[in-house]
């Protein structure tokens, strides 16, 4: 993976496709600033170094009967390298944790799951988190509601002037 200099076109093209990974090379060249054969060298260099890592739809959660958020806290019995990442690894496979992050504090993990309802939240609970080896203890806090929900990093670039 090569590592490419960021310019200020380089931002750019990183910021509109963040806030539109659809738009067409010919409307992202455009936006920033040069002809579509160059913007799609660069998009191409920013895929391969790294920096675009994929594109995807955001989906309406609730329109697909995913009525439920939950934030669970999960403590492991082992904290070596091996137990943390045999847990990561096992939840890597469990599509209704949609987010996993080790933490550093009180918790080892903190697991953004969906689910139906929360009987099915609660099912998943019992029959598979609380039932995978080295798993310790887990806190769960229900998402009442988001109010933000923003991908990606923020993207500085320069306001054109005019």
């Amino acid at each position: 993976m090569s590592q490419v200099k960021l310019d200020e076109v380089d931002r750019r093209i990183l910021h509109d496709l963040q806030e539109n990974g659809r738009m067409t090379n010919v409307e992202l060249a455009k936006r920033v600033g040069i002809s579509a054969p160059p913007c799609l060298r660069r998009v191409r260099a920013l895929e391969e170094a790294g920096y675009i890592r994929g594109y995807h739809a955001e989906l309406a959660q609730a329109e697909l009967g995913y009525n439920v958020s939950v934030f669970a806290q999960v403590g492991l019995n082992s904290q070596a390298e091996p137990d943390l990442v045999a847990f990561e690894e096992l939840v890597g496979n469990w599509a209704e944790v949609r987010e996993c992050h080790m933490l550093a504090g009180e918790v080892d993990f903190l697991l953004k799951i969906v689910a139906e309802d929360w009987e099915t939240y609660q099912d998943f609970v019992m029959k598979k988190l609380t039932a995978a080896p080295n798993v310790a203890h887990v806190k769960s806090s229900l998402a009442i509601r988001s109010s933000k929900a923003e991908p990606g990093v923020p993207v500085t670039v320069e306001e054109a002037e005019g």
